[in-house]
């Protein structure tokens, strides 16, 4: 008989992490966009067949470099 595995409690408490960082994330663009983040060189914008992509290379980039800056100095 298989039982089924319940998530560990440290699982579940990284998906809440990742869910609050992609909501404080997703609060932050326009605020980002005002900074010029997404139309820095090397952010690629592209249409193909009528639809846009977007691929922020270099916002990522910097917004890692941030990232890891915070985190040292917590």
């Amino acid at each position: 008989m298989a039982t089924e595995r319940i998530p560990s409690k440290p699982m579940f408490r990284w998906l809440i992490v990742i869910f609050l960082a992609l909501l404080l994330i997703n609060a932050c663009t326009p605020w980002c966009k005002k900074l010029g983040f997404g139309r820095l060189p090397g952010d690629l914008r592209f249409t193909i067949f009528g639809r846009e992509f977007f691929l922020p290379l270099t916002t990522t980039i910097i917004l890692s470099l941030v990232a890891s800056g915070v985190a040292k100095l917590i």
